[in-house]
């Protein structure tokens, strides 16, 4: 039991981060397809460009399939930087609506989408929480979209229902759908027990 509990709660994670990750590199083609029509109708209303640089202020953005909603985003700020190739969000929360009826949330102060690789950071009070009581919270969180691997080398702490986990440093494979704590490893199950 305690085995098939920790690989729904590994699976878990994983899903997140990749719903993260997934809802992120949407959100850099829904900027371009933006861009192109403000470009189009010669309109910059809410666009300031500061030499090749683009800023969008308090976006949202909305995807929707069949009439249900399948995630959205919103941040404060969206800046991108066309010499880098990169965009930086200020205040991002990604929002995520399984089919199952479960929807699972993303947020960080800051993120980094760099366009050409899809590699993503997150930075700055990193939370991903479930609406079924899953919380993963650490400082900031690096995905590597060509080894399908997100890792931190800070504090991390997964805590749900039945379980707390607590460490330093971790890194998760999507491929291989493995999670791991790189140090100091703690965890709690509900009822006082530690693993």
């Amino acid at each position: 039991m305690a085995m098939v509990m920790k690989r729904l709660k590994i699976t878990l994670l994983l899903s997140i981060l990749m719903i993260g990750g997934v809802a992120l590199v949407s959100l850099w083609v829904n900027l371009q397809d933006r861009k192109k029509a403000v470009e189009e109708d010669g309109m910059a209303a809410g666009i300031s460009t500061e030499g090749a640089d683009q800023r969008l202020e308090k976006i949202r953005f909305v995807e929707e399939k069949h009439g249900k909603k399948t995630w959205e985003l919103e941040a404060q700020a969206i800046r991108q930087y066309q010499e880098e190739n990169v965009l930086l969000l200020e205040d991002v929360k990604v929002i995520y609506y399984a089919k199952d009826g479960r929807s699972f949330t993303l947020s960080g102060n800051r993120g980094k989408v760099h366009q050409d690789s899809k590699n993503i950071e997150l930075a700055g009070n990193v939370v991903l929480t479930s609406n079924d009581g899953y919380r993963l919270r650490t400082e900031s969180i690096s995905y590597e979209h060509s080894t399908k691997q997100a890792r931190t080398s800070d504090p991390i702490e997964f805590a749900g229902e039945q379980i707390r986990l607590t460490g330093k440093g971790m890194l998760i494979d999507m491929e291989a759908k493995t999670f791991k704590v790189l140090s100091e490893a703690r965890t709690r199950w509900k009822g006082g027990g530690r693993g």
